[in-house]
């Protein structure tokens, strides 16, 4: 966890830390980024960092942790919690997504960079962090969606959560980086096309987790 030290910081300088260790550690990744760089960057001694934070994987795991907030609020901007139905919250959010993620390239390298680290410790301090912010945003909709009876019968809560990371978490790289998804080649396609395909794969979930619809009765009628 940051220090006192650390909060006791102006708004701007805190900004200009962090957007230096954003911009290091998603090029070079954890393992790799240099505090040295860091510093330089945010125009502050190096050992500054180690009055605001425990060691170079606090520092990492907090930097991690702002960008989530910041993804987050983007992520949910005009969805209801409280009163919107499940999969239409859901679109709303994967537009909200890929829109986030195609205009801030800095935390979209630092996302991906996060999700590839090699460091065993760093990135499962960072995978429990993110995992407990999509756990903590989804399970209302989810529940929510569930006592008012949107899925289909025997469905359960924790896969409808678990299916909606897998695809979030797919859409933040695989329109953005090449090979990430060999099947669908998001990176060569136009924004309004990957929406599309984001969309579709909306759908999905709900053919596979949505209450059925009931059949449209054919008409009896005859037409001379």
């Amino acid at each position: 966890m940051p220090t006192e030290t650390w909060w006791n910081l102006s708004p701007e300088k805190r900004e200009r830390v962090t957007r230096a260790a954003m911009v290091e550690f998603g090029k070079r990744g954890f393992s790799a980024g240099s505090l040295n760089v860091i510093a330089r960057e945010a125009d502050i001694a190096k050992g500054s960092l180690f009055q605001y934070f425990d060691d170079k994987l606090d520092m990492f795991t907090a930097i991690c942790e702002a960008g989530i907030q910041t993804i987050r609020d983007a992520a949910l901007r005009g969805v209801d919690v409280d009163n919107d139905e499940f999969f239409a919250a859901l679109r709303k959010i994967t537009r909200n997504w890929l829109k986030f993620f195609s205009t801030h390239p800095v935390e979209r390298a630092m996302a991906y960079a996060a999700g590839n680290e090699v460091d065993e410790e760093a990135a499962a301090a960072v995978r429990q962090v993110t995992s407990a912010h999509f756990v903590s945003e989804l399970t209302p909709l989810v529940k929510g969606a569930d006592a008012r009876g949107e899925f289909g019968e025997g469905v359960k809560s924790d896969q409808v959560i678990s299916m909606v990371v897998l695809v979030l978490r797919h859409l933040d790289k695989a329109p953005f980086y090449p090979h990430v998804d060999p099947v669908l080649d998001l990176p060569r396609k136009r924004p309004a096309e990957v929406e599309r395909i984001a969309l579709e794969l909306v759908d999905a979930l709900e053919r596979a987790y949505g209450r059925p619809r009931p059949a449209r009765r054919r008409s009896t009628k005859t037409h001379p």
